[in-house]
């Protein structure tokens, strides 16, 4: 980091605080809208999708953002979504104006989808520039980032509830999305136009469904959408599971804290063990049974003879943020390694698919989670509506446990897989995927040499 020039230290802060001020705005509302749209009449099936429409519509649009950012230009696109997001960030503050239940969620839904619009859009853009001003440090900037935007999602919540506490509903949309705004002009002023950077880019070998076409990416996908789907679980059903243990909104927000605090804590963890010490899949496996254990405790499960108590829930949401957070991180740690070692060239586009597979299917994922949650707390309550959650995620460690079974002793089919000079040339850590110096030929006959993450045991010939 210390050999960064001045521009890519000014993007990388202004990126850090976009990033932050725009998850803040994004997940301020979970400790107070569901009691505020059951008091205008609304249900948890109906304020469920309020929230799951949100992520449906990014799984939606991104892959349509991707194919048409050249034409656009990254940075209008960045600085248009994060204008878009705090614009209707101040709008959903308006909302308890609206007495008729009907006009509320379908206001509610409107106003979530063209946020969700803008936020896609940021999402997309940045990324593409980030890999444009650190090509040799992509993984780590982004890593960096999705700190900052954790820490956004970590104070939302708490910050949304102390400003509902001080000056009701509209006081924290209005004083969070006039922080975003002032953010989009701090980027609007120091962001560089990337856009004849971007026309030049050769398009993608690849696609996205020869991507999920791979085993070992296709079950890293199915275990992104249930780690989403158990946050958008807790995030529609979460408070009013609370409910009567009469929490404030304060403290309610510091309850939603704690599973994404613990993610923040041992995410860098994860990544280290992912890179340096332990096969991925088996921290997938591990992180699926915590998960399961930590919803098993906090409904708690209809066969545990235990009362709903605050100590247990505080227990169980920091088991639910270490599991999700190794679910989540051994996953992307993983596919990039896999696409390239089935083929697919180690280049920017490949990153940049991976990633777009990687926030589709959890966008996709955090819209099952509160739709179903909303539907299944209505219908069966929370306690059984828990055992759906803890289904998904034995489901991934089982499939994750016996694809190692399956893997652990292929031979190497002869193959040769030509990886260009790319990133991989420049970037040790991902030379260090590749295992050898330039010039050299590797024989790889045990897929463990890539930590267990390639599906076939091929070998590479490094430029």
């Amino acid at each position: 980091m210390g050999k960064y020039t001045r521009q890519q230290w000014l993007t990388l802060i202004v990126f850090a605080i976009a990033d932050f001020c725009s998850a803040v705005c994004v997940s301020l509302q979970a400790p107070f809208y569901p009691m505020m749209a059951e008091s205008k009449g609304a249900t948890p099936t109906q304020y469920g999708f309020v929230f799951g429409i949100f992520e449906l519509t990014v799984f939606i649009v991104s892959p349509i953002y991707g194919n048409y950012l050249n034409r656009i230009g990254p940075k209008f696109m960045f600085n248009a979504g994060i204008f878009t997001t705090a614009s209707t960030c101040i709008m959903f503050g308006f909302l308890d104006r609206i007495n008729n239940t009907t006009a509320f969620i379908g206001l509610s839904f409107a106003i979530r989808i063209v946020e969700a619009m803008g936020n896609s859009g940021f999402l997309t853009a940045s990324f593409s520039i980030i890999a444009k001003e650190f090509p040799d440090n992509v993984g780590a900037t982004f890593a960096s980032l999705e700190t900052c935007f954790g820490l956004g999602m970590i104070v939302g919540p708490t910050l949304g509830g102390a400003l509902f506490e001080l000056g009701g509903y509209t006081l924290p949309f209005v004083t969070l999305g006039i922080m975003l705004l002032g953010a989009a002009s701090l980027t609007y002023c120091i962001l560089p136009s990337y856009s004849s950077e971007f026309k030049g880019d050769a398009p993608s070998e690849g696609n996205m469904l020869s991507l999920v076409k791979i085993p070992a990416i296709g079950l890293a996908a199915y275990a992104i959408i249930a780690s989403s789907v158990s946050i958008g679980f807790l995030q529609a059903t979460l408070e009013p599971h609370l409910r009567p243990l009469e929490l404030s909104p304060f403290q309610m927000g510091l309850m939603f804290v704690l599973n994404g605090a613990t993610y923040g804590l041992f995410a860098p963890l994860w990544g280290w063990l992912c890179d340096k010490c332990i096969n991925p899949r088996i921290v997938v496996i591990f992180g699926a049974f915590v998960v399961t254990t930590s919803f098993i405790l906090i409904g708690p499960a209809p066969f545990l003879p235990i009362p709903t108590t605050l100590p247990i829930c505080i227990i169980a949401l920091v088991l639910h943020g270490t599991g999700f957070g190794a679910e989540l991180v051994a996953t992307f740690t993983s596919a990039h390694r896999d696409a390239v070692a089935n083929g697919f060239p180690d280049d920017i586009q490949t990153y940049g698919l991976v990633s777009g597979l990687w926030t589709s299917t959890f966008a996709l994922g955090a819209f099952i989670g509160p739709s179903a949650a909303g539907a299944l707390f209505d219908w069966i309550g929370f306690s059984w509506a828990t055992v759906f959650v803890v289904a998904l995620h034995l489901i991934v460690a089982l499939s994750f446990g016996i694809h190692m079974c399956c893997t652990k002793k292929k031979v190497s089919s002869g193959l040769y897989t030509k990886i260009h000079e790319s990133l991989a040339q420049n970037d040790p850590e991902k030379a260090s995927l590749l295992g050898g110096k330039k010039n050299s030929i590797i024989s790889i006959t045990d897929s463990s040499y890539f930590s267990g993450v390639s599906d076939s045991s091929e070998e590479y010939y490094v430029y």
